[in-house]
């Protein structure tokens, strides 16, 4: 996105990837079905951003939502809005867009040089990569880099820039997991019986070490060590700030969302007679399978003869996390070069002419079409303004 802007402004550039081929990561987003954008309100969109809102704002305000459903459609992919409010192709697939998207770039003048690895800068200030054929310098006007942050390192972010801008006194952000799943700790009875059973439409509650709570309505899935997916993802930087603040972070369950607790408490005070309390529970509430199984593997036996303290249980489970997955099995990254060390045109103060975008940049978001939306819009951001602090350097220099 960043080519494509720099482009349309009149340079000439030329793309590094040092993968075999561009858009690796871009692809694995498609894999399930490419989300590119969300159809939420803009208000409700920004919040999705955080602390970052204000500068995450002007980016969307150029390249929001409705621009990157037009800019597709401009590539000749439709698209639609689901039944989440996500954006997705009609087609669902990354690979025809990428294509296209490239095809496209390819006859605007764009140079492609993959299996080029940056690693820095040389005495005459002109960019280095390592190649297969050895070495090689190349010197630019401008520079944008948009090599990702610490997720997914197998596909090219591996966070290897890091001490390389550190090294330039450049603010950089200590790069987490975000978007990532818990460690919990099961008992081994419950994770050899749950393992892989998906968690259906639960409510969660999450508190950040600031007092801010964060509600929401999904799905998760049960793992080896923990939980992940998309609920869990919703309100992951919650949990993982809370778990650097104090060593533990808690996870309110809501395992039964459709009713309120008085009725719950009603409902579970029915006679239960020769019946079993796993029968009871799924007659009287319609909890049975793994959610049953997590009541089981938290509260205490003694609760299960309480109604209220069982309605109470089933309302707010209180479910402890340990420690986020490692950095390598987030779906994104948190951290990266501070917002403060760009300028509003994603300029690197501290160097002129070398811009940054995307998920290198100090910002996170929930999945669901922001994460792509911020990228697309950051790129296009970096990109127009490489093109204006080259048209404004050539004017002093005519001057």
């Amino acid at each position: 996105m960043a080519a494509e802007a720099a482009l349309a402004g009149g340079a000439q550039v030329a793309l590094y990837d040092s993968m075999a081929s561009v858009g690796r990561k871009f692809l694995l987003a498609g894999k399930g079905g490419l989300n590119l954008t969300h159809s939420d309100p803009p208000d409700l969109f920004l919040s999705r951003y955080g602390e970052r809102r204000a500068q995450v704002a002007p980016w969307l305000a150029e390249f929001g939502a409705d621009a990157i459903r037009t800019w597709a459609r401009g590539l000749g992919v439709e698209t639609y809005v689901g039944s989440s409010g996500r954006v997705f192709p009609t087609d669902m697939k990354a690979a025809p867009l990428l294509r296209a998207w490239l095809r496209r770039l390819r006859q605007a003048g764009m140079m492609i040089h993959v299996r080029h690895r940056w690693h820095g800068w040389d005495e005459k200030k002109a960019l280095c990569f390592e190649t297969p054929q050895g070495t090689t310098s190349v010197r630019a006007d401008a520079v944008i880099l948009a090599l990702g942050g610490g997720s997914w390192p197998k596909l090219g972010s591996n966070g290897a820039w890091v001490p390389l801008l550190a090294g330039r006194s450049i603010s950089i952000a200590p790069l987490r997991p975000a978007n990532c799943g818990f460690d919990v700790g099961w008992t081994e009875h419950f994770r050899t019986k749950f393992a892989g059973h998906p968690v259906k439409t639960v409510g969660v509650v999450a508190k950040s070490p600031t007092g801010a709570v964060m509600r929401r309505m999904g799905e998760f899935v049960i793992t080896e060590t923990g939980v992940e997916g998309g609920v869990i993802y919703a309100v992951a930087s919650c949990l993982r700030d809370e778990i650097e603040a104090t060593g533990r972070g808690t996870l309110r369950l809501d395992l039964a969302p459709d009713r309120e607790l008085p009725r719950l408490i009603k409902d579970l005070s029915q006679p239960r007679g020769k019946k079993t309390i796993a029968t009871h529970l799924q007659r009287r509430a319609h909890i049975d399978g793994v959610k049953a199984g997590l009541l089981r593997e938290i509260v205490p036996k003694e609760d299960f003869a309480d109604p209220t303290r069982l309605a109470a249980a089933i309302k707010a489970l209180p479910l402890t996390l340990t420690a986020p997955r490692p950095l390598e099995e987030a779906i994104s990254t948190a951290g990266g070069v501070t917002c403060e060390a760009l300028d509003k045109r994603l300029m690197l103060k501290a160097l002129p002419g070398v811009f940054c975008a995307g998920e290198m940049v100090d910002w996170e978001a929930p999945t669901g079409g922001y994460l792509l939306t911020a990228c697309f819009a950051s790129g296009r951001t970096a990109g127009v303004g490489a093109v204006a602090w080259l048209t404004e350097r050539a004017g002093r220099a005519k001057a």
